[in-house]
């Protein structure tokens, strides 16, 4: 078949078919500063936070085709903070992260769902401690030179070892532990 383009405005038109037809690509990221991962819980009915510093993501997205969205985020355990020194020495014991045998955790997901007004859910997997379990990461997404992903999960810490022995008591210390993350990402090298 010979096509023969005579006008700029045919070429232009002749471009814009080609790049309408052609699928979406996802978009690779990497994580920019000004990113946080916060976890939430109770202690005998207080509540506190604590973040992971040095924790670091991975995103493939094209909000076009959620489904080929990747996600991949590391997070070294030794490093969590929770604002007293007491609790923090705690959470690297043997009885929750166990850090001497476990120095991070991950989160991977391939393809994410989306579930309207720019929420996505990614049900990717939760590696901690040795243990892999299934976490839902729901998240909404504004584009831009550096895009964001905002998102929240809810962990059930027993299911992972965290907070066994005499912390196993979901009376002090309930089993859910709430996660939210804001990542500012960048274009991946």
């Amino acid at each position: 078949m010979n096509i023969k383009l005579t006008s700029p405005t045919a070429v232009a038109a002749a471009l814009a078919g080609l790049l309408a037809i052609s699928p979406a690509m996802a978009a690779d990221y990497v994580q920019a500063p000004g990113s946080i991962l916060v976890f939430a819980s109770k202690y005998d009915g207080e509540v506190f936070t604590g973040t992971f510093p040095g924790f670091q993501t991975r995103v493939s997205f094209d909000p076009a085709n959620p489904a080929a969205g990747k996600l991949d985020v590391t997070i070294p355990l030794a490093g969590a903070k929770s604002g007293n020194s007491d609790r923090d020495s705690t959470l690297q014991g043997a009885d929750f992260f166990n850090v001497a045998r476990f120095a991070q955790a991950r989160y991977t997901a391939n393809g994410f769902r989306a579930l309207g007004n720019n929420q996505y859910a990614a049900d990717g997997t939760l590696e901690l401690r040795g243990v892999s379990k299934p976490v839902t990461l729901t998240f909404s997404w504004t584009p831009g030179a550096q895009p964001v992903l905002t998102g929240k999960a809810t962990v059930k810490r027993l299911e992972f070892g965290v907070g066994g022995g005499d912390w196993a008591d979901t009376g002090t210390i309930p089993n859910e532990t709430a996660i939210s993350t804001k990542v500012v990402l960048k274009s991946a090298p």
